[in-house]
């Protein structure tokens, strides 16, 4: 058994996607004591910025004719799909950034999909944890309703491109207790906090076919 876990936040310390996931992955390992965890850490590492139009023009260019930065590229790109085909179970922690998808899990879409192809659905029915937090609130009803650009995307190429057995556990109002003006709000982000561990311990179990 292999799970793959992917974390993206810039500040891994103090991250609540990561605290998410590893709940997540101490239900999944319980079960699976002996099993192999591959981890990939876009956050606090990167992959290169001109990684992917490297491996995409790499694919329109004759292999003798390539770059030692395109064939570079290239293979990088072949180990992420690489990583997500040898799982048989998903981990992906995923803050939301000034209202959009982090730029490191971006280049590692963009990458794992110049590796695979547009269409290729690396994770077919693959049990698949996605987590993604969020600092403000961007529910229904709320002022800024509808500046959640992350979500609507990462439920797209996981779920459906790449056609994951998707749970999403999104945890909103993460920076309530440390910013003024969000007093009010503790109380609810509270409870969105021990509803997101409740249903990342339950992920969990999902994860490991329990």
């Amino acid at each position: 058994m292999n799970l793959f876990r992917l974390d993206a936040s810039i500040i891994p310390a103090a991250s609540a996607s990561a605290e998410l996931a590893s709940l997540v992955e101490a239900e999944w390992s319980a079960a699976h004591p002996d099993a192999v965890v591959t981890r990939r850490h876009v956050g606090a590492d990167p992959l290169p910025a001109d990684a992917w139009a490297l491996a995409t023009t790499a694919g329109f260019t004759p292999e003798a004719e390539r770059s030692q930065a395109q064939r570079d590229a290239a293979a990088l790109a072949a180990t992420l799909v690489e990583e997500l085909r040898g799982a048989d179970a998903v981990i992906l922690a995923v803050p939301l950034y000034n209202f959009g998808v982090s730029q490191h899990f971006k280049t590692w879409v963009d990458l794992v999909i110049a590796g695979a192809g547009p269409t290729d659905p690396v994770l077919k029915g693959k049990p698949t944890a996605l987590i993604t937090t969020i600092g403000g609130g961007y529910s229904p009803g709320t002022p800024r309703e509808g500046w959640d650009h992350s979500t609507s995307y990462l439920e797209r190429i996981v779920g459906e491109v790449w056609q994951a057995d998707v749970t999403l556990i999104k945890r909103e109002l993460t920076l309530a207790a440390s910013t003024p003006g969000m007093e009010e709000l503790r109380d609810l982000a509270d409870e969105q906090y021990a509803a997101a561990k409740g249903q990342a311990r339950e992920a969990g179990l999902v994860l490991a076919g329990n």
